[in-house]
């Protein structure tokens, strides 16, 4: 059945969905909250605070094209939060393009932005619709702040640490083990991609703000080198990520080392089925609901050119909280115009850095930032 809400968010269940339903609420944006198991959707949409006040429907939908694409038919927006996107991104992306809906989704799968710019950006263009994969803070944030650096002219160089403090949802640890054991990971040198070492282990980073060094990967290469390897100013682009903890961050390399041992010579199917389970066995529930006060994130970038440099931090709390109102934002503002371009795009080059800045900040996400730029 054709949906009569503007906006479908599909996997409302989980974490990140149900944040972005929360916050399309403050937008007051009706909705449909979509998912494979109705009871489930219904239990986490029902614990949202003040869900009565905006008009929404809570459906269940098979995982297959053609069922995606009768839900998907009315809308205007769909946003997705179902991953691993690799894995299950496809059918969704098929279904907007058949029901002509624009599609947002919160991956940091590189090699899925690879697949949707490559597979799946003319067709979405041609209907006049945005396929902007990777709206989330641990892309955005940091692409707002490197945009703020490109405003001096003659910088092609970018170099990108993104840091938060917490745990990854259940969502995303499945897709950082299925990214990391099925997928290569890049970073753009001279516009083309280069693959990180298989090797690539912790890398010593400089946080700024702070006298410890931080523990960082090359997190499956992110988004960043996907979205920049098309803009004019851009050449060179390497990201970094990971969180506060070093602990944390040091046993992750020993589980990916074992997954990889694991899933040498089984099918697809069987490589599947092992990365899900070895995700629920590292994270099974929710983590806790954050707090700003203790969920901090920090995103850096440094950027030069032969002649030039500039560096600008970005100090904000709550990153998941950041994802959701980024999506429920982009929402909000397709339905009142287009974006700013058609087909394949990050957040900011659908809808502009400056604004997405002044949406984290109008929530109290993100402070001011910090700018340094030498001439």
């Amino acid at each position: 059945m054709a949906t009569t809400k503007p906006v479908v968010v599909y996997g409302a269940s989980g974490y990140t969905g149900r944040l972005i339903c929360e916050y399309l609420r403050e937008y007051n944006i009706p909705f449909v909250a979509a998912g494979r198991d109705k009871v489930r959707t219904q239990e986490a949409i029902d614990r949202i605070p003040g869900i009565d006040t905006i008009e929404h429907e809570v459906v269940e939908v098979a995982h297959e094209v053609e069922s995606l694409t009768e839900l998907f038919t009315g809308a205007q927006v769909v946003l997705n939060t179902v991953g691993p996107f690799s894995e299950y991104g496809h059918e969704v992306v098929q279904a907007c393009i058949r029901a002509g809906t624009h599609y947002l989704d919160t991956t940091g799968e590189q090699d899925w932005l690879i697949e949707c710019d490559e597979k799946y950006s003319a067709a979405m263009a041609e209907r006049g619709s945005v396929l902007s994969p990777g709206l989330a803070h641990m892309y955005t944030t940091g692409e707002i702040a490197a945009n703020i650096c490109l405003e001096t002219p003659g910088l092609d160089t970018l170099d990108i640490l993104v840091f938060w403090k917490g745990f990854p949802t259940v969502a995303s640890t499945k897709t950082i083990l299925v990214n990391a054991a099925l997928s290569d990971a890049f970073y753009l040198e001279q516009n083309r991609y280069v693959e990180w070492p298989a090797d690539a282990g912790l890398y010593d980073v400089t946080v700024p703000g702070q006298h410890e060094t931080g523990l960082a990967l090359p997190w499956g290469g992110t988004s960043h080198p996907v979205w920049f390897r098309k803009d004019p100013r851009v050449a060179n682009v390497k990201a970094l990520g990971g969180v506060f903890d070093r602990q944390l961050m040091q046993g992750v390399p020993l589980i990916v080392q074992s997954v990889l041992a694991q899933v040498e010579g089984l099918s697809d199917a069987d490589k599947y089925k092992l990365l899900h389970d070895t995700a629920e066995s590292v994270r099974s529930e929710m983590p806790p609901r954050e707090n700003p006060r203790i969920n901090t994130s920090l995103d850096s970038v440094h950027a030069s050119g032969p002649l030039g440099r500039a560096h600008c931090v970005i100090h904000g709390n709550c990153n998941y909280k950041q994802t959701g109102v980024l999506q429920a934002y982009a929402a909000f503002s397709l339905l009142q115009q287009a974006p700013r371009r058609v087909g394949f795009a990050s957040g900011c080059q659908a809808f502009g850095h400056r604004e997405l800045l002044g949406v984290l900040r109008s929530f109290g996400l993100v402070m001011e930032p910090v700018v340094t730029v030498y001439r």
